[in-house]
């Protein structure tokens, strides 16, 4: 057990350190917080590390370099420490094609997080502008750090991986959280609480009590987790009468996007659909909806007669399947496509399309490049190697399916976006995400794709459906339970029921309106505890 004393050397050193020295210590303490996130979800280890980022902002007040440029750069090499290890695995899409893009794995590995990195920059410096010198100070790193973390989900499309909200996604009581203030009100929530303990180096002296903020922390920690405990409990796990069925194929990359490999992708899928699951199994008879991944095959499915006879073949009647594909645009028999959608299909028992859903939020550099004419002439080329990138869909709306509730598709990474999953005024009955994180391998990139996935189905009370080439397929309740699963790197089918979704929660009829009014009334509170410092 670390004494008082030994505590308040240690917070000091790191407020009066400098140079590489500082530069460093905050290199390591973010580092060390990703281990907050799937697949690690240690999330004590926050009580550490945002103490140091606490006091790494004291120090920017110390010194001859003043103020929020120190403060900013703190943030900067926590960030870094923070995304480098944390999106290491993007480096392996740039494997999948070594020849063409091998050369760019430092530039995404260290690149990406560079930039990333920036928002927790501007997230000590709005910090550091609000700072005080009392417990509040706490709440002001909380206050900048949920601005900027709002920010990094919106500007320039968007990447809010790896949120510090989802800190609290684990166990599953602290979750439900979500339900009434979502993502970004449990980001703001992470940070006070687990920055606290900074505020124990303060002294008792001059009336000060600095065990109030920590013993505060961890009420609202207790609080969290008997609420979520009480509404798990009043919220089992219902079923509709849906039978699902999720084929994971495990392909891997070099043959899921190469054309030669279309009869071979094709059988594989109709074997692996109609195989039995166990002794009372009859196959693909047994559900009504069949859920192949994103993606699915190395050519435009309705362009080829052939795979369409065959799934009308593989479907008995009753059944329809939900499959990922690429889509071309309408246009004459014949005519070169030249660009395409990214999309989902619902596909009845007789071969007929039902319903079509184009992807919204595309990948940058993935799907498409920005200034995409501009880097094409240059020489430059998105990883899914579709010239002129993909066509983006022009709205997001639930996808009708027989004999079954209304379905809202997400299409891979649109499931890491809160906010705009659900729609207002068309509330469906449940989640498909469709995806492919093969491209990530066998590393930590699928656990927290599934950790931020599950995050939006307790956010909007409704039951989410994976469906992942290798992994990880899921069926999660609106609770955010997991009913069934395939594990990372499975060949396999998953047979499971379509569970109930909940009535709308406070954050599926509000939205961020919650969190703006936390983040707003904290920093009407530090505003009034500067201010009342200033009159003493």
């Amino acid at each position: 057990m670390i004494s008082t004393s030994k505590f308040r050397t240690a917070g000091l050193s790191i407020i009066l350190a400098w140079g590489w020295k500082r530069a460093i210590i905050a290199l390591v303490a973010g580092a060390l917080s990703l281990l907050s996130m799937a697949p690690f979800n240690a999330w004590p280890v926050l009580f550490v590390t945002l103490p140091v980022a606490v006091w790494l902002i004291d120090g920017a007040a110390a010194g001859k370099r003043r103020g929020v440029p120190a403060a900013a750069m703190s943030g900067f090499w926590f960030g870094l420490g923070y995304f480098v290890p944390g999106l290491y695995w993007i480096g392996n899409a740039f494997l999948v094609d070594a020849p063409t893009f091998a050369w760019l794995m430092p530039f995404a590995v260290l690149g990406l997080p560079a930039y990333l990195a920036l928002f927790p920059a501007l997230g000590f410096a709005l910090a550091r502008l609000i700072w005080t010198k009392d417990g509040s100070r706490v709440l002001a790193l909380a206050i900048g750090l949920t601005v900027s973390e709002w920010l990094r989900g919106y500007v320039l499309s968007g990447f809010p991986w790896n949120a510090f909200g989802y800190a609290l996604s684990e166990p599953l009581a602290l979750a439900q959280t979500a339900s009434l203030i979502g993502l970004w009100g449990m980001t703001f929530l992470s940070v006070a609480i687990f920055a606290s303990p900074a505020v124990l180096i303060d002294g008792s002296s001059r009336g000060r009590k600095p065990w109030i903020a920590p013993a505060a922390a961890l009420l609202l920690l207790v609080a969290m987790g008997v609420y979520g405990a009480v509404r798990l409990s009043l919220q089992p796990t219902a079923m509709t009468k849906v039978k699902l069925r999720i084929m994971q194929p495990n392909l891997q990359q070099d043959v899921k996007f190469n054309y030669a490999a279309k009869a071979e992708v094709m059988q594989k899928y109709l074997a692996l659909s109609d195989r039995a699951s166990g002794p009372q199994s009859t196959g693909v008879r047994d559900a009504q909806i069949l859920i192949w991944p994103e993606s699915a095959f190395p050519f435009f499915l309705t362009r080829e007669a052939d795979a369409m006879a065959q799934i009308a073949e593989l479907l008995p009647k009753g059944t329809v399947l939900m499959t990922g594909s690429v889509r071309a645009p309408d246009g004459p028999p014949g005519a070169r496509v030249s660009r395409a959608y990214n999309s989902i299909y619902v596909i009845d028992h007789d071969g007929g399309v039902l319903s079509v859903y184009d992807k919204l939020h595309l990948v940058p550099f993935g799907e498409y490049l920005p200034f995409q004419e501009w880097m094409e002439k240059l020489g430059f080329v998105q990883l899914t190697k579709v010239h002129g990138g993909f066509i983006p869909g022009t709205r997001r709306r639930a996808m009708e399916i027989p004999n079954a509730p209304s379905a809202l598709p997400l299409i891979c990474y649109e499931a890491i976006f809160p906010g705009n999953v659900a729609a207002r005024d068309d509330r469906p009955g449940w989640i498909i995400n469709l995806t492919n994180d093969g491209w990530f391998g066998n590393s930590t990139g699928p656990y927290q794709h599934l950790q931020q996935a599950r995050l939006r189905a307790i956010e909007e009370g409704l039951p989410m459906v994976r469906a992942a080439n290798t992994g990880i397929s899921a069926v999660i309740d609106p609770s955010g339970r997991i009913v069934a699963r395939l594990g990372l790197g499975i060949e396999g089918v998953l047979d499971a029921g379509l569970p109930s979704a909940l009535p709308p929660t406070i954050y599926a009829r509000l939205g961020d309106i919650p969190a703006a009014v936390i983040v707003a009334a904290a920093l009407l509170l530090v505003i009034r505890r500067r201010a009342a410092k200033r009159a003493a």
